[in-house]
């Protein structure tokens, strides 16, 4: 008998292979969802422009709802300057908050919860802030990691200290929400298991399927929270480093 882990949700299947002058082009479930996480967000933003209104409808109101708290977040992490940088915020809380959901569905693979995903896209924002405190202020911008007021006896140390939490960002963002994605999800394929293992028993057994049931249920919800906690911790932690690319605060 086959033993299931709880971990071959996340596995990588290849759904099509295809090979174009020695490139792997092969169509994979992760390349599948990745689609539906820009179909979703299409259609959701289709249906809430199409046709606007002064008093909106349901779609145009979840979508200017999302548009206002992300840049009320915006403006208070990172000031008016940050402004330029809306689009690109607002659509990364919107792809990681698909993404997250789209991981809940019945038989659904979790983009976000693989760590390469997460690895890369912490990465090429913390690079992108670095050289654009480089180009915006030249050589003052390693003032940043010296910080005023310390003792010069301790001024080596702490030096050290804020270029190596400097550099832990990308692996304290990508880890973040990796981690979260997997374990709620590993969680939920556990008991669902249990679920189904008790629903197999005869008789008054049955009735122990409730318990894990309710589990399922109360962790569905929970991770239903997480998906937009998650997004929102990622995102408002870009802010905070925007900021600081553009402040040097």
């Amino acid at each position: 008998m086959k033993v299931f882990s709880p971990l071959e949700q996340f596995e990588i299947n290849v759904l099509q292979p295809f090979r174009f002058f020695g490139f792997d082009f092969s169509l994979t479930n992760s390349a599948v969802y990745s689609l539906l996480i820009f179909l979703s967000l299409y259609f959701l933003f289709y249906l809430a422009v199409s046709k606007p209104f002064l008093i909106p409808g349901r779609w145009q109101q979840v979508a200017e709802s999302f548009y206002g708290f992300i840049l009320d977040m915006v403006k208070q992490q990172a000031g008016a300057k940050a402004y330029k940088f809306f689009p690109l915020l607002f659509t990364t809380f919107m792809v990681i908050l698909a993404a997250n959901l789209l991981g809940l569905t019945p038989f659904g693979f979790t983009v976000t919860g693989h760590i390469i995903i997460t690895f890369m896209l912490a990465l090429s924002f913390n690079l992108g802030f670095l050289f654009l405190g480089l180009f915006l202020h030249k050589f003052k911008f390693f003032k940043f990691f010296v910080p005023s007021g310390v003792p010069k006896v301790l001024l080596p140390l702490i030096v050290v200290i804020e270029i190596v939490s400097y550099l832990i960002r990308t692996f304290s963002l990508s880890l973040r929400l990796f981690a979260n994605m997997m374990a709620g999800h590993t969680l939920l394929q556990i008991l669902s298991s249990f679920v189904m293992a008790f629903g197999k028993m005869s008789g008054l057994l049955v009735l122990a399927a409730i318990v894990p049931f309710v589990l399922v249920a109360a962790v569905t919800v929970l991770e239903v929270g997480i998906a937009f906690l998650q997004a929102y911790v990622f995102t408002i932690l870009l802010c905070i480093y925007l900021n600081d690319a553009l402040n040097l605060h």
